[in-house]
């Protein structure tokens, strides 16, 4: 090889912080979005399983979720800032590693309390794990393919409800529901440890600049309006899933084998969102947002009528989930518009989409505290993503109205 053509191989091979491994990088980050995602989603499922052995509440029980949202709402851009000059593999190894401990926590809590610990404790590194593994993944993808690489990341969380999600339910059915988090410990030390023996080491590889610099990207209009956009959106997905199986129970009455079943199809609606969305975006970012956002009004609408029939509850189920795809286009608008912050904007992407975790288990307990039947459910969960479309209409207009046309794709 002519010695010029060394030196440009030698030179891609350290922009990109390749190594003989780095073909499986992508393997390895989705890998710990599975583990993730199949805490975040299973212990949805486990709400009326955990109310039953702690003997709470199934709204109490589903508080848990609410601590889960609040401790990646809070960790997410405190880890990300922190850990701005903390090599990538380091971090995201130390991310993994500490939702072990969380998970494996939550399987040894015995009461209400500790359970609320434990889950805010498990929360801490999720969405700073997401956010740096997004930013490695965007890194050395080309701009016109960038949200497919986010989606790359989150994809791993998607899978997760397809295949992870279904399993530690089946596990919890079978032993109990604190086998389901002692099975998610173990995914995650296992992450943890694919990252490590793939992920490239460099001291130059941080996350971020500056704190300074991280914090500038909150001066931005456009970073707010599409925060608010995540966390508002994302809210009915929540608020019907978290009941999901009580639902089942209670309105469809589908026996308890078929919820392994059930979480499956919302877990390839959402993968098949995901991709169809990504695509989307990267054509146009903010039309697949708007168009996703209508997708889950009328998903959730259709949700409370077609709930009541087994059948008709699976179809449905496929399309609220399909409109999960919301997450990784939201994440690549992100990226797209935080310039020199984009540590700090893609964690806050993970805390607006856990306000949402935290919001819509929320409306759906009070909801059903205040005598709503189980089915209304579906009608309470459209109004989030209709408040996501107001401001969504908001951004649009503000982008008009600065003349910000080169923030289309």
């Amino acid at each position: 090889m002519p010695a010029h053509q060394t030196q440009i191989s030698l030179k891609k091979t350290q922009d990109a912080g390749t190594s003989r491994y780095a073909q499986f990088l992508p393997f390895a980050l989705a890998l710990g979005g599975f583990a993730i995602g199949t805490a975040e989603f299973a212990s949805m499922g486990l709400v009326p399983a955990i109310a039953q052995g702690l003997h709470i509440s199934i709204p109490d029980a589903g508080n848990a979720i609410t601590a889960y949202a609040l401790g990646v709402f809070l960790g997410a851009p405190i880890i990300a800032t922190l850990g701005a000059h903390v090599a990538r593999r380091r971090m995201l190894v130390i991310l993994m590693s500490a939702y072990a401990l969380g998970n494996l926590m939550s399987a040894l809590a015995d009461g209400y309390v500790t359970l609320l610990v434990s889950r805010f404790i498990a929360g801490l590194p999720h969405g700073a794990y997401f956010g740096f593994a997004a930013i490695l993944a965007t890194s050395a993808a080309p701009p016109e393919r960038r949200a497919r690489a986010v989606a790359s990341v989150v994809l791993g969380l998607t899978v997760a409800t397809i295949a992870g999600v279904p399993l530690v339910t089946a596990l919890s059915q079978i032993v109990s529901w604190r086998s389901a988090f002692i099975a998610i410990a173990f995914l995650s030390l296992l992450s943890a440890l694919a990252i490590r023996l793939v992920a490239p080491y460099s001291e130059r590889n941080t996350i971020g600049g500056t704190i300074r610099a991280e914090f500038r990207v909150m001066r931005f209009k456009q970073v707010w309006l599409t925060l608010a956009i995540g966390a508002t959106g994302f809210g009915g997905i929540f608020c019907v899933y978290t009941y999901m199986a009580t639902i089942m129970d209670r309105v469809s009455h589908a026996p308890a084998w078929s919820h392994p079943f059930a979480f499956a199809i919302f877990g390839a609606g959402m993968t098949l969102g995901t991709i169809g969305c990504s695509r989307a975006a990267d054509r146009n970012v903010m039309h697949a947002i708007g168009g996703t956002l209508v997708l889950n009004i009328f998903a959730l609408l259709a949700f409370e009528w077609m709930c009541r029939e087994p059948i008709m509850l699976f179809l449905a189920i496929f399309f609220v989930g399909a409109g999960g795809g919301l997450a990784a286009i939201v994440q690549a608008r992100l990226l797209e518009i935080s310039h020199e912050g984009k540590g700090l904007a893609s964690a806050l992407n993970q805390s607006a989409f856990n306000v949402a975790n935290a919001l819509g288990p929320l409306a759906g307990g009070t909801a059903i505290r205040f005598g709503l039947p189980w089915h209304a459910l579906g009608s309470v969960a459209a109004l989030f993503p209709l408040v996501g479309l107001l401001f969504w209409g908001l951004t649009m207009l503000d982008l008009r109205n600065t003349n910000s046309r080169a923030s289309f794709r």
